[in-house]
């Protein structure tokens, strides 16, 4: 395996909830990874994170190289590296062409040049995948280098329906169980979730020149920019973590009936996600609501203990 894509993939069991479990069958296993892979590679390209990022470049044929300047450092990337990284989302939506085109042709398309692309082609083929979803998570990325605030909660909700919700599909599409009512049931949860994750990256977020904070919830609250960079946090700023994380439990209850609709270990892996963004939700909690101080962790029995409860009851 490429060291780069070995990195990549090892980020899953930093997730909230299991990305591919041992109980789902090994063609769901293969399948989710495939996806969790293409997400990770493309939230790494958007976030600076990539392993090798000139390496990445070249592989995908883009002439732009990367800044002088550390992506890593404090604060937001400089105009020359989110140049670069709208560069390398473009190449790798040309590559996401490439994965489609060598599905529906496989002899005479143009293949997929990243590897972690290639991995893709038989996963669209075998579950008839449409781009959508995967464009989505490109298009969340390409949003996160020229949006670094959300004036209100409806404007969050609608990012997370680019860097969110289509993983959520994408899960259901390859278990044959995409419908209508089951796939606005999953947005629910994967906006919950991903709410709740920036709940827990406040701090994280915040040395990179973002806040997913609403605008009008700081303003309410009465919590400035310098309250969300002081070591913990202060009153106003546990309120309002605690009436965003209301929020995102609600988000989570309205889509938590999706398990109820499913059978077997589909309904468990359901359960597993919903239940992580439950878990995350407690450690949030349990820190008082001081998400600065440190980054608030789900707890692993507990998780698994709501997943659970979750299973049996359908929701």
């Amino acid at each position: 395996m490429n060291p780069s894509v070995g990195q990549t993939l090892e980020k899953a069991g930093a997730e909230n909830f299991p990305v591919a479990p041992f109980f789902v069958p090994a063609a769901w296993r293969d399948d989710l990874m495939r996806v969790y892979g293409f997400a990770r590679l493309v939230d790494d390209a958007g976030d600076g994170d990539l392993a090798d990022p000139a390496a990445t470049a070249t592989l995908l044929g883009i002439e732009q190289r990367p800044p002088a300047t550390p992506s890593d450092q404090s604060g937001p990337p400089s105009p020359a590296e989110v140049a670069f990284r709208l560069a390398l989302l473009d190449g790798l939506e040309h590559d996401l062409d490439r994965v489609f085109e060598t599905a529906l042709r496989p002899g005479g398309a143009d293949r997929p040049r990243h590897p972690l692309m290639r991995a893709l082609v038989p996963l669209v083929d075998r579950r008839a995948l449409t781009p959508e979803p995967f464009r989505r998570l490109i298009e969340a990325n390409r949003v996160d280098q020229t949006t670094a605030r959300y004036a209100t909660y409806d404007d969050l909700i609608g990012y997370c329906t680019l860097s969110a919700d289509p993983v959520g599909r994408l899960v259901l599409a390859i278990a044959g169980a995409a419908t209508p009512e089951r796939l606005a049931l999953s947005d629910a949860i994967c906006s919950g979730l991903q709410v709740v994750e920036h709940l827990q990256d406040v701090a994280e977020d915040l040395s990179h020149g973002r806040i997913y904070l609403p605008t009008e919830d700081l303003e309410r609250f009465g919590v400035t920019e310098a309250d969300l960079a002081a070591p913990s946090a202060n009153g106003a700023v546990r309120e309002l973590i605690a009436f965003e994380a209301e929020r995102a439990r609600t988000l989570l209850d309205r889509g938590a009936p999706l398990v109820g609709t499913v059978r077997g270990r589909l309904r468990l892996l359901l359960a597993g996600f919903t239940a992580g963004g439950y878990a995350a939700l407690a450690a949030v909690e349990d820190a008082g609501y001081d998400v600065l101080a440190q980054q608030a962790k789900p707890d692993k029995r507990r998780l698994a203990a709501k997943a659970a409860a979750i299973f049996a009851k359908g929701r």
